[in-house]
């Protein structure tokens, strides 16, 4: 079921206010405590929302290095190569990919010395053929959800669906 106007104002609050109460949620909102409670186990369940928890800071926790590494894999073994992968710390996300590469990751590091032996351990894993690695600057876009869920509800009030 697609979001609607109240789910996207929900979805906002909760990305605003993290640490609130559902009664205040409802109370802010203008709605019932199981109204409330009703839509947030719906969008749990839909997979809307996938998870509850604090964001962290890979620089604050000392690794200052973010990196793209592509990866290109043996043909026929995506899967493997990926559940292996999951077994490296410094991997945050990995992404199965078009284009140049197969599997696209991002890996942080302590220095640039220990992005070299991240990316020697990547070239190590069964099924890596080949790396390419690139090295993030600066973030000038945070990751975000708002923007998205704004134009979310947008969409519902004018009654377009995505």
């Amino acid at each position: 079921m697609p979001a609607d106007e109240l789910d996207a104002r929900i979805l906002a609050l909760l990305l605003e206010q993290p640490r609130t109460s559902v009664r205040e949620y409802a109370r802010i909102l203008g709605v019932a405590r199981g109204t409330l409670q009703a839509r947030l186990d719906r969008l749990e369940r839909d997979g809307v929302i996938t998870g509850y928890g604090p964001r962290l800071s890979p620089e604050a926790l000392g690794y200052r290095v973010l990196a793209f590494v592509h990866l290109e894999v043996t043909q026929g073994h995506l899967d493997a190569t990926g559940r292996a992968l999951a077994a490296v710390p410094e991997i945050i996300e990995a992404f199965s990919i078009t284009g140049g590469g197969d599997l696209l990751t991002r890996v942080v590091a302590r220095d640039a010395a220990h992005l070299e032996d991240v990316i020697q351990r990547l070239v190590q894993v069964p099924g890596v053929v080949r790396t390419r690695t690139e090295v993030a600057l600066r973030e000038r876009v945070p990751q975000r959800m708002l923007p998205l869920v704004r134009e979310v509800g947008r969409d519902a009030a004018a009654g377009r669906t995505p």
